[in-house]
């Protein structure tokens, strides 16, 4: 709901407008301006405050502005000055279109009092605008029977601007034919007519086109054109006459099947149906041709391949036919040109699939080519790659031989893969290509070759017979049976032991076989060649060198030389009891048969009378007091001393001493029961060599010793002595014998130390 205060508001607001349109009325007065349109913005249309006799500021003071019928602002009022200026530009053809004159209306408000002045601003009309047509152009068709003076209406041109500056005159292009004549409306419009001068002949001229143009009164004048087209209706009183009554082409034989061949063209002066023309194949020529022709174009195109081997020339003939009957011919010559649609043709006479390595020269393939192209298309040439040892010799027209350059080597190259490549010289070249695979055969001219020259072969002694030990090898780069190796002992010219009782061979894939254990102790080493043969013919052989080294097992013990065991009687120590403790007793001597660390020997005490009393030393099995002797001690003392060697698994053997302690080396030698015992057994043949061996060598070597002895006895003895050496007096036992050359403590040293302790300085 609206308050009462507003309601208030409303009825003022209509009271005022009712007294100012009274006023209006009553008691406004009216000034009349003009200015042309398009006047620049800004510009200066009149002073009011002058026109009205106010003063200057008086315009400000009563109020004053300027009221339109309309929303949009077309004048401004600057109070300040009482100029009327522009507000924008003027166009007098959107404001009042074609009326004229054109005034705009306006008022002058004032206040305090009320006054209103009516104002009018007229727009003189300049020329900016030029005559235009509607269309571009207008098209008439007039028949050549016209008569001459017959007249065409044309369509008028359109101008915004009035008066003089509207369209005043038409003209028309200079031709022979047609003038223009310009008429008045009653509107004061001016309107075009087009009148004939002269017959029309379509046959000469079917068509002309004139400019029409529209000149205004302006100054300068401006002008508008458009184009009249005249059609000159024609009748049937001409023929079809071809352009050429010969045509010549030239088509390739390749082309594809609708491919436009050639485009004849018949022209008929008449029009409409009768200067239409329709082409088709003489009669005949449709069933027999590869060619048919558009009966509105007139292009004939290809309905058939060509080929220029079978059909090398056509003579088409063509005939047009207009809408009246009337008709005309022409031949239509065509040669179809020949083009490279041919590759060549390989054909194989002679191929031989293995050639022999080391011929040279020797014809593997004949063939011969041809292509059925023409001229360049036609000619050809043959190749084969360029790194195989092949040529290709010509050797009748268009045959070819394909040799070997060189001799070929089969363990180099076992076959070869052949492109026989024949190009024509057309544009664009073709080619074929035949494949042919030509083997080397082998010739057995390869020895067969070890893959070692020489072999060295372990065997460890004691092995079972028949093990194999090892393996020879040797290839041969030939071929089949030429590859074929067998495998042979070759023995040594002068052997100690017959090869063939040692070792054999497997033919047929080299493996060495030991025939009988061997033994290191009797044989270490031995050598022998082995051949390989292939089965060529001839054979070819090659030998290898191949030496065995037997390795020694631990398959021997100990052996003690000294003391003997197997001996008539016992052999018996005698120790002085005054024996200071190191003193040396005995050395035991011992050899092993092994090598190596088979035969690195060891001793030890394993029983002994007395524990403690005697010692051995390990390295050298020398025997020694441990301590002094006492009267406690038992005279007779019996050792077991063990030799044992550094094998896998380890040997040994056991000796047994015997050890008499006695007071003097005066002493009667008493026997030990266990020598008699010895003594009633008969010995063994071996062991009697042996000991009448190691009696003489010690016999030697003792005469050796005491002369040794002797002579630093006597150094010692000084000159006083008269030249005479004190000698040892005594029983000395034989027994005590010893054996040099075994790597064993001298018995020299034995005696030595005996005289010392017996006959003291």
């Amino acid at each position: 709901m609206e308050t009462a205060p507003a309601k208030t508001l409303q009825k003022r607001q209509v009271i005022f407008l009712a007294i100012l349109l009274f006023l209006w009325e009553t008691g406004s007065e009216e000034i009349r301006y003009s200015m042309p349109e398009e006047t620049e913005s800004g510009s200066l249309v009149a002073n009011l405050a002058k026109d009205l006799d106010l003063r200057v500021g008086e315009l400000a003071t009563r109020g004053a502005r300027i009221h339109y019928k309309g929303n949009k602002q077309l004048l401004q009022l600057d109070i300040t000055t009482g100029n009327l200026l522009l507000y924008e530009k003027l166009d007098r053809e959107v404001l009042c279109r074609a009326t004229d004159p054109c005034i705009l209306h306006f008022q002058l408000l004032l206040e305090n009092p009320v006054q209103i002045i009516q104002a009018d601003l007229q727009l003189t009309d300049i020329n900016d605008h030029s005559p235009e047509f509607l269309e571009r152009d207008m098209l008439l068709k007039i028949p050549e029977s016209v008569q001459t003076g017959t007249v065409f209406p044309l369509k008028i041109a359109q101008d915004f601007d009035i008066g003089s500056n509207a369209v005043q005159n038409y003209t028309i292009s200079p031709n022979s034919h047609f003038h223009v004549v310009t008429h008045h409306r009653g509107d004061g419009r001016k309107y075009p007519e087009l009148v004939l001068d002269k017959a029309l002949d379509r046959e000469k001229q079917p068509e002309l086109s004139l400019t029409l143009t529209a000149l205004d009164g302006g100054a300068p004048p401006r002008s508008g054109t458009t184009t009249v087209r005249i059609e000159v209706v024609d009748i049937n009183d001409n023929a079809p006459e071809f352009l050429q009554s010969v045509y010549e082409v030239q088509i390739p034989e390749n082309s594809p099947l609708n491919s436009l061949v050639v485009a004849v063209s018949a022209r008929d002066l008449d029009a409409g149906t009768y200067g239409k023309v329709a082409y088709a194949l003489f009669q005949g020529d449709e069933v027999t041709q590869p060619f048919v022709i558009n009966e509105i174009t007139g292009e004939i195109s290809l309905k058939r391949a060509l080929d220029f081997e079978a059909t090398r020339f056509y003579n088409v003939e063509i005939a047009a036919t207009d809408g009246g009957g009337l008709s005309g011919k022409c031949t239509v010559a065509i040669e179809v040109v020949d083009v490279n649609d041919n590759a060549p043709e390989l054909t194989m006479s002679r191929l031989i699939s293995s050639v022999p390595e080391n011929s040279p020269e020797t014809v593997v393939a004949v063939f011969s080519v041809s292509d059925p192209d023409s001229g360049e298309n036609g000619k050809m040439v043959s190749t084969i790659q360029n790194d195989l040892p092949f040529l290709l010799k010509p050797t009748f027209k268009n045959f070819y031989s394909l040799v070997t350059e060189r001799s070929l080597d089969r363990e180099e190259r076992a076959g070869y893969n052949i492109t026989i490549t024949v190009t024509d010289m057309g544009t664009p070249r073709l080619k074929t290509e035949h494949n042919i695979t030509v083997l080397v055969s082998d010739v057995n001219d390869n020895a067969p070759t070890f893959t070692q020259t020489s072999y060295t072969l372990w065997v460890r002694e004691n092995n079972s017979p028949a093990l194999h030990i090892g393996s020879v090898s040797a290839t041969d780069t030939d071929a089949g049976a030429n590859a074929q190796v067998t495998y042979s002992l070759l023995p040594p010219p002068d052997p100690l032991v017959p090869l063939a009782s040692l070792v054999s061979i497997n033919p047929d894939n080299g493996h060495l076989f030991a025939l009988t254990s061997l033994d290191y102790e009797a044989l270490r080493a031995f050598e022998f060649h082995v051949g390989a043969t292939d089965r060529g013919s001839p054979a070819l052989s090659s030998q290898a060198l191949v030496r065995v080294l037997v390795a020694d097992a631990n398959d021997n013990a100990p052996f003690v030389l000294y003391p003997l065991q197997n001996a008539s009687a016992p052999c018996t120590e005698l120790v002085p009891r005054a024996a200071e403790p190191g003193y040396l007793v005995t050395k035991v001597v011992a050899v092993d048969g092994d090598a190596g660390q088979n035969a690195w020997l060891s001793y030890q005490l394993l029983k002994a009378t007395e524990p403690g009393l005697f010692g051995v030393w390990a390295h050298n099995g020398e025997v020694r007091t441990a301590r002094l002797l006492s009267e406690r001690d038992a005279p007779k003392q019996r050792l077991v001393v063990l030799v044992k060697d550094n094998g896998e698994p380890p040997l040994s053997a056991s000796v047994t001493l015997h050890v008499l302690l006695v007071d003097g080396f005066s002493q009667p030698y008493l026997p030990a029961p266990e020598a008699e015992a010895a003594a009633a057994a008969p010995a063994d043949p071996l062991t009697v060599y042996l000991v009448v061996a190691l009696a003489s060598v010690s016999s030697l070597f003792l005469f050796s010793v005491l002369v040794f002895v002797a002579v630093r006895l006597c150094r010692r003895g000084g000159a006083a002595s008269a030249g005479r050496c004190p000698v040892a007096e005594g029983h000395f036992p034989g027994h005590l014998v010893d054996v040099s050359g075994t790597g064993t403590l001298a018995q020299s040293y034995q005696y030595e130390e005996r005289w010392r302790h017996r006959y003291p300085k």
